[in-house]
C-alpha cells in the first residue's frame, strides 16, 4: 500500500463517522419535532380557551378549559425529556427546536396563573406545571422571561374589556403588577437582544394600561383602592430612556 492510500484511510474514517453522526442527529431533530408540533398544538387549543374571557364568560369556565391542557403539555414535555436522555450534555445543541413553543406555553400558564390569583406564576412554578425540573431538562431563564414579556402583551387587551364589562378597579390593580414587573425587569443586565425587545414591549404595555387607568379615574369610575398612577408614571418616564 503506498504512503498516499494509507493516509487516506484515517481521512475516509473520519467522514464517515461524520456521516454516521450528521445522519443520527437528522433522526433526533424528526423526533424532537414530531413531539414540538404536538406542543404547538396544544398551546394553540390552551390561547383558545383563554380568549373565552373577552367573550365575558364566568372566568372559572375559561381558566378550567385552560388549565385541562397543563397534563398534555407535560406529557409532551416528559416525552421530550426522555428523547434527550439518549444524547446526554445535548440540551443547548437541540434547545432551538422547542424555545419558541416554550416561550409561548409560559406566557399562557403565567396569563392563567394571573386570571387566578392577580400574582406572576414564578420560574420554578411554571417548570414545575411543565416538568421541567431536572438538572438536565430544565426551564431555560430566558425562555421564562420571554414568557412573561409575551403574558403582559395580553393584559392592555383585557384591561379594556374588563373596563368595557363594567370591571373599573381592574386598570389599576393589572396597573400595580405591571409596574411592579417592570421594576423587577429592571434589576436585570439584559443582554439578550431579543429579550431586551420583548422587554420594550412590556413597557409599552405598561404604558397603555396606565392610559385606560388615568381614562378611568378621570370620568370618575375609579375605585379609592391603593394608587398606582405616580408609580406608573415614573416608570413610563423611565422607559423612555434607551438602554
Amino acid at each position: 500500500m503506498s504512503g498516499g492510500e494509507a493516509s487516506a484511510l484515517p481521512l475516509e474514517k473520519q467522514f464517515e463517522d461524520f456521516r454516521s453522526q450528521l445522519e443520527d442527529s437528522v433522526t433526533l431533530r424528526e423526533r424532537i419535532r414530531a413531539v414540538v408540533l404536538e406542543i404547538e398544538s396544544t398551546t394553540r387549543l390552551m390561547y383558545s380557551s383563554l380568549l373565552l374571557v373577552y367573550l365575558s364568560r364566568p372566568l372559572l369556565e375559561v381558566l378550567d378549559k385552560s388549565k385541562a391542557h397543563i397534563g398534555t403539555l407535560k406529557d409532551h414535555y416528559s416525552r421530550l425529556a426522555d428523547i434527550l436522555s439518549e444524547c446526554p450534555d445535548q440540551y443547548y445543541r437541540y434547545h432551538g427546536d422547542w424555545r419558541s413553543e416554550t416561550q409561548t406555553a409560559v406566557s399562557l400558564l403565567a396569563f392563567t396563573h394571573y386570571l387566578e390569583t392577580g400574582n406572576l406564576l414564578l420560574h420554578n412554578e411554571a417548570g414545575e406545571k411543565l416538568g421541567l425540573t431536572n438538572s438536565q431538562f430544565g426551564l431555560d431563564l430566558e425562555d421564562y422571561l420571554v414568557g412573561v414579556c409575551f403574558m403582559s402583551n395580553e393584559l392592555p387587551r383585557y384591561v379594556v374589556n374588563q373596563v368595557t364589562a363594567g370591571d373599573y378597579d381592574c386598570p389599576r390593580k393589572v396597573l400595580k403588577f405591571l409596574t411592579e414587573l417592570n421594576a423587577a425587569f429592571r434589576m436585570l443586565n439584559l443582554r439578550n437582544d431579543f429579550l431586551r425587545k420583548k422587554f420594550d414591549g412590556l413597557k409599552y404595555d405598561l404604558r397603555r394600561v396606565e392610559e385606560v387607568f388615568y381614562d378611568v379615574k378621570i370620568r370618575g369610575l375609579a375605585s379609592d383602592g391603593d394608587s398606582t398612577g405616580n408609580q406608573g408614571s415614573k416608570e413610563n418616564n423611565d422607559s423612555e430612556v434607551v438602554h
